[in-house]
């Protein structure tokens, strides 16, 4: 009978213990009642295709299916709070594989995880929330369709018809607020990867890395959105989360909080050969789709 008592105390106490988060992989982990909760308290009846969205992201990437469970869910969570589908082919957001180093010791020590990165559709829904635009948009512009640009002024003078090759030279953004102020800019192709060079985070950094490889034209316009909006725009509570989580990497904590886990200066994108099943099918950029980028008839998720 003493036996019999300590085998389902000890079967009452597994069955109390607390699982760490940390040590389930993905499928669990979205399996269980907090992660759940989490996800409803967030997106309430649209959870469930949000987090159908989700498996299915991560199922279809073989890489990315390698990632610290973690830190997928949390970048999904991160688009999942700014009402953003995570579809890579839509182009509003990313969750995106990366490697970070980590020195222990006297050796570094490499942790795959998942990165959040918006798209430049992001930015454009969020600043089309806000209401205080009249007008937002971006676009490439090829060879022969410039004709002058002047940056004292801001006189952007260009002639899409003119294009006579599918070089891009440039890129311009554009933004008109309601209250009547207007912003033009224009990065030159060379300028653009003057700040991609900067700012990458891989070991060549003049070799093309991470979402840049398959998606230049939209990591370029999302560029001078970003930096145009950050400086010029007026920036609603969403935008400046927007802007501030942009290509960082998440976790959950205990309280089920978002937290910024990781200074991407300690990180470097995956090989291009171990990430081909992450690549993602950009949009063309046509002269013909060039001036609908602002959809106000098409929010992503409502």
């Amino acid at each position: 009978m003493a036996t019999n008592d300590a085998l389902k105390n000890q079967l009452a106490e597994k069955s109390t213990q607390v699982v760490d988060p940390s040590k389930l992989g993905f499928k669990a982990l979205m399996n269980t009642p907090a992660m759940k909760k989490k996800f409803t308290d967030i997106l309430h009846e649209k959870s469930d295709s949000f987090m159908g969205s989700l498996m299915t992201l991560v199922g279809g990437d073989n890489y990315l299916s390698q990632a610290e469970p973690m830190t997928i869910i949390a970048s999904a969570l991160k688009a999942a709070t700014m009402d953003l589908p995570i579809d890579k082919n839509l182009g509003y957001a990313y969750v995106v594989p990366f490697n970070r180093s980590e020195k222990v010791g006297n050796k570094w020590v490499k942790h795959n995880e998942a990165q959040f990165i918006l798209g430049y559709k992001g930015y454009i829904q969020l600043a089309q929330r806000s209401g205080q635009y009249k007008a937002l948009n971006a676009l490439a512009i090829y060879d022969g369709q410039l004709i002058d640009w002047n940056p004292l002024t801001e006189e952007f003078t260009f002639d899409y018809k003119a294009k006579v090759s599918d070089e891009v030279i440039g890129y311009v953004g554009f933004f008109e607020l309601l209250n009547g102020f207007k912003k033009t800019v224009y990065w030159t192709k060379q300028e653009i990867e003057s700040h991609r060079i900067k700012n990458s985070k891989a070991y060549d950094k003049e070799k093309l890395s991470g979402a840049w490889v398959d998606n230049y034209d939209s990591m370029a316009i999302k560029t001078v959105l970003r930096n145009m909006l950050s400086k010029w725009g007026l920036l609603s509570v969403e935008m400046q989360s927007a802007i501030t989580s942009d290509e960082k990497v998440f976790r959950v904590d205990e309280n089920n909080d978002l937290i910024e886990e990781t200074d991407l200066s300690d990180m470097e994108p995956m090989p291009n050969d171990l990430k081909e099943a992450e690549k993602v099918v950009d949009d063309p950029i046509t002269d013909e789709g060039q001036e609908s980028l602002f959809d106000s008839s098409n929010p992503p998720l409502n």
